[in-house]
């Protein structure tokens, strides 16, 4: 399955149940969430949509953890094997300039 676009609609709760070969109501809870996290929202009668600011949201969300939880372990796994802050920041900067 690919993305969608903001205002897009999003596929049903069986559709998804079908792809994903889940039970429709845990499809269901799944989009629910989304609608409560303000990524997706309802049209009575039409179906869900793709939020305006939906991809922001999403990546601000992700960045979130990304730095509370993935950055510290990497970090305590850095001091374990003795590499330096600045041996990571070269890291980093040679690794940007494959891109």
């Amino acid at each position: 399955m690919g993305h969608l676009n903001e205002e897009e609609q999003s596929p049903s709760t069986n559709q998804f149940a079908k792809i994903y070969q889940i039970n429709p109501a845990t499809a269901g809870k799944g989009l629910n969430i989304l609608v409560d996290e303000g990524i997706l929202y309802k049209k009575r009668g039409i179906g869900m949509f793709v939020a305006e600011g939906a991809r922001k949201k999403i990546i601000k969300k992700r960045q979130s953890l990304f730095f509370k939880e993935i950055l510290p372990n990497i970090m305590e796994e850095a001091n374990r094997l003795e590499i330096t802050k600045e041996e990571i920041a070269e890291f980093v900067e040679e690794y940007k300039g494959g891109e």
